[in-house]
């Protein structure tokens, strides 16, 4: 009975985890509080805007990128959580909608899958790492700064 109790606490933890980081998205605080909520020392990020390797790089990147918009909305959902002991593994799906920050009042839609490592810290569950790949595109993505551009492939075209 404790294992279960244990298990159903771990999912609901990690569940609550990602809707607050997915819901911190739509707020654009993002400073080191924000990034040592989430995310462990050493984060792995792989986002249609490039990769990134530690807390300090994605903070930086997520920054640059939401600069990219006025206002969002980032929907997850179909999280499959798996745990094991002190790490664990949740997949699931992204839908985002961004009204673009050139004034333009254009919006941009993107959907994808999410996939997500994480571990249990002294604080609590953190991402150690996580990808999101873009199945689908609808709008006019906003353009990228050269340094953050992603290749080709990475963003499918508007259907």
């Amino acid at each position: 009975m404790q294992r279960q109790v244990q298990a159903l606490t771990d999912r609901a933890e990690i569940t609550d985890l990602l809707n607050r980081y997915l819901r911190s998205l739509d707020y654009g605080v993002f400073d080191e509080e924000w990034a040592r909520a989430f995310h462990t020392e050493d984060v792995t990020a792989e986002m249609p805007i490039g990769t990134v390797h530690g807390r300090d790089a994605l903070l930086a990147r997520v920054r640059q990128g939401m600069a990219l918009f006025d206002r969002t909305v980032h929907l997850g959902t179909n999280a499959i959580i798996e745990i094991d002991g002190t790490r664990a593994t949740a997949h699931g799906a992204q839908l985002s909608t961004h009204v673009l920050a050139d004034g333009s009042d254009g919006v941009f839609i993107s959907a994808g899958h999410t996939d997500t490592e994480l571990v249990r810290t002294a604080d609590g569950w953190r991402i150690s790492a996580s990808t999101l790949r873009v199945v689908w595109t609808q709008g006019s993505p906003p353009r990228l700064p050269d340094e953050f551009a992603p290749a080709p492939s990475a963003v499918p075209s508007s259907s």
